[in-house]
């Protein structure tokens, strides 16, 4: 039987077996399954109990469900509350004015998350009624909420991170040091829209409602000094080489508990369901990965993937090519597939072709998250677009249309990363150096 027909029963078996609405990591292990048995002389049974126990006592992966908790502590007490309250003073002066706490919110918030969705649910939860009643547009509001959100992938700690750093044999540590400076980047872009926006639409943008001395900024800023401290904590910890991804995770929640106790906002309430929700969401993706290893190792005893590098050399597309390709075939599977379902399924068919074209791994981790997070904002699959359905009570193809900017600034993004490689690079070989 020929690679192309192969091929084709196990996408035709993935696309079936998903569309019966059996869960992903169900359907990636009974896919690899069908694949082992039919195409591969080695027992599926015995691969598979050996795949699932090899991925899910990875080391490595332990800093996974403890980010994930420090997210979830933070978005159900009031250390994100109290975001807004210090961010608005020192946006008001800048073209757009308010709207800014969506992208600045997001930013800061996307450094102690890690989660896309909780980022979109915790600042969304903060912003959306202030800047309703403050009269600021419908459609400028969810647009940028929508985009900026997506910022909890990019800017460490990122679960995506983490997921594709365990699939594609990458430093985690590494991995988060080169999210900083393309997660800047893409803020700023969002931002400078906002302002570009605004000058364009100046009646559409509420007045000033505060008028600030610098102290005064100052003192409404201090509920923003537990949060940057947790930041400080995680990410500097790292920096410095104190700890390892997995250390620093720890850390993190260990400070959260701490803040949010000395706060008064943590109880066991809260406790509870920060810990079971943390839970839900680790077991759901650990299933997904534990399938989607699976299903790599299938892939690899029947020879797939070695086949697919050797198709795609033999097309002569140079590097340029390559990613404009990739970049393509990410945004389509987005329509269909959540991000790190994304990563997970694609990373062992991919790493050997992305080697042997010479494209630095951690750089390309950086585009994988990149272009993952355009699935985020992309219908009918794009999951801050359910989230913010939920939150908004507006359709879906309404969200994704004034969330078309910040897909189009994301492509920027992508375009900027590729000709100056440096903004990924610099920061991971500083911290080499030391």
């Amino acid at each position: 039987m020929s690679d192309l027909a192969i091929t084709g029963l196990l996408i035709l078996s993935l696309f079936l077996i998903l569309g019966s609405g059996v869960w992903i990591g169900l359907t990636l292990s009974g896919v690899a399954w069908i694949g082992m048995q039919l195409f591969s002389s080695r027992p599926a049974g015995d691969a598979m109990a050996v795949t699932i126990w090899g991925s899910a006592s990875s080391w490595t992966l332990t800093a996974l469900p403890l980010f994930i908790w420090m997210g979830e502590i933070l978005f159900r007490t009031r250390l994100s509350q109290d975001m807004f309250k210090g961010l608005a003073p020192w946006v008001q002066a800048l073209p757009g004015r308010l709207l800014h706490t969506n992208v600045v919110g997001c930013t800061i918030f996307a450094a102690v998350s890690g989660s896309s969705a909780a980022t979109c649910a915790t600042i969304g939860k903060m912003t959306l009624p202030e800047l309703a009643r403050r009269g600021y547009p419908e459609h400028m509001v969810v647009g940028t909420l929508a985009g900026a959100s997506t910022l909890g992938l990019l800017i460490p700690p990122s679960i995506t991170m983490i997921v594709y750093g365990v699939a594609a044999e990458v430093s985690i540590s590494q991995l988060f040091i080169a999210g900083v400076l393309p997660g800047i980047m893409l803020a700023s872009l969002f931002s400078g829209y906002i302002m570009l926006w605004s000058l364009r639409h100046p009646q559409q943008v509420p007045a000033a409602d505060m008028h600030l001395s610098f102290m005064q900024k100052l003192s409404a800023s201090r509920s923003l000094i537990p949060v940057v401290l947790l930041i400080t904590s995680v990410l500097g910890s790292i920096y410095t080489g104190l700890v390892t991804a997995t250390e620093a995770a720890a850390v993190g929640v260990v400070g959260a508990l701490v803040l949010s106790s000395v706060q008064g906002s943590m109880n066991w309430g809260t406790f509870k369901q920060s810990l079971m929700g943390a839970t839900r969401l680790y077991c759901m993706i650990a299933l997904i990965m534990a399938g989607a290893a699976f299903l790599t190792l299938s892939m690899g005893y029947i020879g797939l993937p070695r086949h697919l590098a050797q198709w795609i050399a033999s097309l002569g597309m140079n590097q340029a090519q390559l990613i404009a390709a990739l970049a393509l075939f990410f945004i389509v599977l987005g329509c269909f597939l959540d991000g790190i379902s994304m990563v997970v399924l694609t990373m062992g068919v991919l790493m050997p072709t992305v080697q042997s074209a010479g494209i630095d791994p951690i750089w390309f981790g950086i585009f994988i998250v990149l272009v993952v997070e355009m699935a985020q904002i992309t219908p009918p699959i794009g999951f801050n677009l359910f989230v913010l359905q939920g939150m908004t009570g507006r359709e879906l193809p309404w969200i994704a249309r004034v969330a078309l900017p910040m897909f189009l600034l994301m492509c920027v993004a992508v375009v900027l990363i590729y000709l100056f490689p440096g903004i990924v690079t610099w920061l991971p070989q500083q911290m080499s150096a030391r």
